[in-house]
């Protein structure tokens, strides 16, 4: 390797550590390895107390535990992600930056980098957040099971509202030309 090639090098191994922010500028990782670690902390000490406390895992789910759980996983998420009333809850990571579809609102995080920052990004995306509800999910059938079967039931119910509130919009607009 020649002299001029040293430099990129290094370049390249700081940039493993880093990546390429929405300004071109770049941001660490640290904030998601420390989000990650706290997931991964709640999870063992979960699973450590349901170990102590003679947990049984539950059997596999069925087609419809599994349908009625992606919907109240999918409405869940939307609702602390996306839902104008829970905007509160996301204001100390996120800062306002349009309107959403009915009865949402769209927020990105207000710090650049860091934990704060990726906890911004988490609460804002659905799809980021639904991997926490799903761990949510799973604990409750471990610990509460008929308390987190009647949790999803009512938010899958919720979800199916809000797609039929959806459709009977779009019938309006369809009838009235």
């Amino acid at each position: 390797m020649n002299v001029a090639q040293a430099p990129e090098r290094e370049r390249s191994a700081a940039t493993s550590e880093r990546e390429q922010n929405s300004t071109g500028g770049e941001r660490s990782l640290n904030g998601y390895a420390a989000t990650m670690a706290a997931y991964t902390f709640v999870v063992a000490v979960v699973t450590v107390f349901g170990a102590l406390t003679n947990r049984q895992l539950p059997r596999a789910m069925t087609v419809r535990e599994l349908v009625i759980t992606a919907f109240a996983a999918h409405k869940l998420s939307r609702t602390v992600t996306k839902d104008a009333v829970t905007t509160p809850l996301r204001a100390p990571f996120t800062q306002h930056a349009g309107d959403g579809g009915p009865g949402e609102v769209m927020e990105k995080p207000q710090a650049s980098d860091g934990v704060k920052h990726s906890i911004g990004e988490l609460l804002t995306c659905p799809f980021c957040f639904d991997v926490w509800v799903i761990t949510g999910f799973t604990i409750g059938h471990v610990f509460a099971p008929r308390a987190t079967r009647m949790v999803a039931d009512a938010m899958a119910a919720l979800a199916g509202a809000d797609f039929l509130q959806l459709a009977y919009a779009t019938a309006q607009q369809v009838a009235e030309g």
